[in-house]
């Protein structure tokens, strides 16, 4: 809930913005800022789902349990998630990709970020957010090309309204804030997901983007998966707030926290926030605790910096394992639904090997044909000299 950027910002615009949140809620405006005291759970670690009056929730930040249908398609998608996980470091070991940045142990925050979206609304991912990508319906070997160290991010946009995913630190929220620009200007009822890490909130990036969704009251979702590291450097080095959640209430917009291990309560908290940012409630940010379980890429030493026993923590944390034990023990999933979610998984993990294992062929002169609309003296320059070596290589066989 945020003041409208079409009318001053004006006492009476405040005491409006204030009677909204009342009439909607029942809560002050500044309660329906600030996060909830506690993280929303909804399900333990060991899979028994917890009471109403151990999920968190307080008057104006309810969460209703998504219905069974949702909660098994959700589940099906974190199996296939893990199995792509596991199967990309192996590619990676075997120099058929040339880097990898695993969500393995995040996977929950992946499918819940995509599955609340709608056909026509738009996911803009990290670098690490490969599995909510796939959630989102691209191929999946099309969402690893650019891992594979391919000229070209491997899918259109476009196509699927997911931009492509960011390796330069945060930038992609300030490309979604502007598509949600976009989208509000052309009357669209469009609601944007953007995603990043906690290492993205020091970035002035950040900054940027919340700033300006807020004062264009803009239906974007600023979701935070907070793994505690920005590679190797911990958050207590990052920020001193009660919570990066806390964050929000500095912009005029909502924030939540979340259990980013608990698919249930994800799916839950997610759901309201797209809703709420389509009915125009404006942008809202959504934290997510969860945990990196593998190293930052394959070129980083995890061990250098976070002890063995926080990782073992953790491990008793698993999404995966959570969420079989809560379905299970819901009478949702037996014997015969995990056997065919296993041969749909690793039919995903197949179509991986054989796909990224398909010699590309290279086309030298690609490097400057995609650069500029028309190419710099410089680009044209070096083109030709590449040109002019190709062929001499060429004559000499």
């Amino acid at each position: 809930m945020t003041i409208h950027a079409d009318r001053p910002v004006t006492e009476t615009a405040v005491e409006d913005q204030a009677a909204d949140v009342r009439r909607k809620f029942g809560i002050s405006v500044e309660d329906y800022m600030l996060p909830a005291r506690h993280q929303i759970q909804m399900v333990n670690p060991d899979g028994t789902l917890r009471s109403k009056e151990e999920q968190g929730t307080e008057p104006g930040h309810e969460y209703p349990t998504p219905d069974d249908a949702e909660l098994l398609a959700a589940y099906e998608r974190l199996v296939v998630g893990r199995r792509v996980n596991d199967q990309n470091s192996a590619l990676v070991r075997q120099g058929r990709m040339a880097v990898y940045p695993s969500s393995h142990g995040q996977e929950a925050c992946q499918v819940a970020a995509a599955m609340c979206l709608r056909e026509g609304d738009w996911l803009f991912p990290t670098y690490r957010d490969a599995v909510a990508v796939m959630t989102r319906g691209v191929d999946p070997v099309e969402v690893m090309t650019i891992f594979r160290g391919d000229w070209h991010g491997g899918y259109d946009p476009k196509e699927h309204n997911v931009g492509i995913q960011c390796t330069p630190l945060t930038t992609q929220l300030l490309h979604a804030v502007g598509v949600a620009h976009a989208a509000k200007l052309r009357g669209e009822n469009t609601v944007v997901m953007a995603m990043c890490g906690d290492g993205a909130t020091s970035e002035g990036d950040f900054h940027e983007a919340l700033n300006f969704a807020a004062v264009f009251h803009l239906p974007v979702i600023f979701f935070v998966q907070n793994n505690k590291y920005a590679i190797s450097v911990p958050l207590s080095h990052q920020s001193v707030a009660p919570s990066l959640a806390h964050k929000a209430v500095g912009y005029g917009m909502a924030g939540e926290r979340v259990d980013g291990n608990d698919l249930v309560a994800l799916l839950a908290v997610m759901d309201r926030a797209v809703k709420l940012a389509r009915e125009g409630s404006g942008p809202l940010l959504i934290e997510a605790h969860t945990y990196r379980m593998q190293a930052h890429t394959n070129a980083d030493d995890a061990t250098r910096y976070r002890p063995e026993s926080e990782v073992a923590e953790w491990q008793a944390k698993d999404p995966l394992t959570r969420m079989k034990a809560y379905l299970t023990d819901k009478g949702l999933l037996d014997d015969d639904a995990n056997s065919r979610i296993a041969d749909h998984a690793e039919a995903v993990a197949t179509q991986l090997r054989e796909g990224l294992g398909e010699d590309v062929p290279v086309q030298p002169m690609d490097l400057f044909k995609y650069v500029f609309s028309k190419p710099t003296p410089q680009l044209k320059e070096q083109s030709e000299l590449l040109a002019d070596e190709l062929a001499r290589e060429e004559g000499a066989k």
